[in-house]
């Protein structure tokens, strides 16, 4: 399942049919796993609905019981969201990462298929339930950051963003006040690359405060913030999601965004 989406102007529908793995189909981020922007819908990637979600993976012939491998070419950052999201409508599929994406596959050796493959008519999926237990809110986000509701705040954007030292796509710079920075880039060997060692993770995230209590994870608009969701689950941990993430609390302008780094 390719997962190739860029936020520069890039095509990800032009770079699969270019070339992708054989036999893969394609999801988009906008199109397929997220619903359109709307005033009662919270930052820039609003979760799909359950429904929305059964179709967009219809479209690409999936159907109950499938092993899907996701990939795209940054180390995971976009194929985690389907990760996710499978996990939250409870839907009856196996959905693992190709680690180091679709690099690690050229580095084989391995070809590329160009064009768009016909797809099978899936069966049809149950009805997928959402775990809103696996979200929270702005509200709730609020209730952390002022100290109301004891959790930690882990924020995947890279360290400049979080800083402040530039915004380039959402109202305002800086960070939820209390929030430590954990990019998601840091869950990998390299950059682009694959995943650091379930031990890595486990230090990784135990230096930065999880795994005494609950965890909540945002990024500019809840994409990445998935792959921070991945690693705590591969190193034996959890947490939630905040959808919105920061297009949503810099939307807000009574909320404080934070600049710099914390202590």
């Amino acid at each position: 399942m390719d997962l190739r989406w860029y936020l520069d102007g890039r095509s990800g529908q032009a770079a699969y049919e270019a070339g992708h793995i054989p036999g893969a189909a394609r999801l988009d981020i906008d199109r397929d796993l997220s619903s359109p922007r709307a005033p009662d819908r919270p930052g820039r990637h609003p979760l799909p609905s359950a429904d929305a979600f059964a179709g967009a993976l219809a479209r690409a012939g999936i159907g109950p019981g499938a092993v899907l491998v996701a990939y795209d070419d940054e180390g995971g950052a976009f194929a985690a969201r389907l990760w996710w999201l499978a996990r939250f409508f409870h839907a009856p599929l196996d959905v693992r990462l190709l680690d180091g994406g679709i690099q690690a596959w050229e580095a084989l050796g391995r070809p590329l298929e160009p064009g768009i493959p016909a797809l099978p008519a899936p069966p049809p999926m149950p009805p997928l339930r959402p775990s809103p237990a696996l979200v929270v809110d702005r509200r709730q986000v609020q209730d952390a950051s002022e100290g109301r509701r004891k959790a930690l705040l882990l924020d995947a954007r890279a360290l400049p963003r979080y800083r402040g030292d530039l915004e380039p796509i959402d109202p305002r710079p800086g960070h939820i006040p209390g929030a430590r920075s954990a990019p998601f880039a840091g869950n990998l060997r390299e950059p682009k690359g694959s995943f650091l060692t379930p031990k890595a993770l486990r230090q990784r995230y135990r230096g930065l405060g999880a795994g005494e209590g609950e965890v909540i994870v945002y990024c500019g608009s809840g994409v990445t913030a998935c792959h921070d969701l991945l690693a705590l689950h591969l190193a034996g941990m959890e947490g939630l999601l905040y959808e919105g993430s920061w297009s949503d609390w810099s939307s807000d302008p009574t909320l404080e965004a934070r600049l710099g780094e914390l202590p």
